[in-house]
């Protein structure tokens, strides 16, 4: 296989990944493409290398900044911004982690918190607490978890994850 045709499976790969994540296949195609290229890239390379629009592109390089996934580079002399992908993978799990835990967990632990203090009595009112409090204990040691993931360090989580695997 050469090179042009392992990135380009490498980055259609991602991208269905991708969406099966929670993120949109052309954002993850620009983070996959700016993950394998040794040189930070301009919207125009990104562009023309998956096929896509200018608004396409720079929706989905912001979603991406936004994320931690992406930063910005400047090269001197040039007018043009250039983006390079986090290479870091401990880094870019951290991040992932992070931003899910913000837009999915976040929120439902509000939920939860909030609908835990209905009133009333009743066999419907016990089995809805009591299944809204299993929920909000698992969800609060979920969050733990991933919280104690991010604040550690890469040789903690492989040696954690060595020991799952064996």
């Amino acid at each position: 296989m050469e090179l042009q045709e392992g990135k380009d499976k490498f980055i259609q790969a991602w991208g269905t990944l991708g969406s099966s994540w929670g993120i949109n296949r052309t954002m993850a195609q620009v983070h996959a493409l700016l993950l394998v290229s040794p040189e930070a890239l301009c919207a125009e390379d990104i562009m023309s290398q998956l096929q896509i629009s200018r608004g396409n592109a720079n929706m989905n390089i912001r979603a991406l900044i936004d994320w931690g996934l992406v930063h910005k580079e400047l090269k001197q002399g040039q007018r043009k911004e250039f983006f390079v992908g986090e290479k870091d993978m401990w880094k870019m799990v951290q991040q992932v982690i992070i931003q899910r835990k913000k837009r999915e967990l976040e929120p439902a632990l509000r939920i939860l918190e909030e609908i835990s203090t209905i009133e009333g009595e009743g066999v419907e009112v016990e089995e809805f607490l009591r299944v809204i409090t299993d929920l909000k204990m698992f969800s609060d040691k979920a969050d733990s978890a991933l919280e104690n993931v991010v604040r550690s360090k890469p040789s903690w989580m492989m040696g954690m994850f060595m020991k799952m695997v064996k």
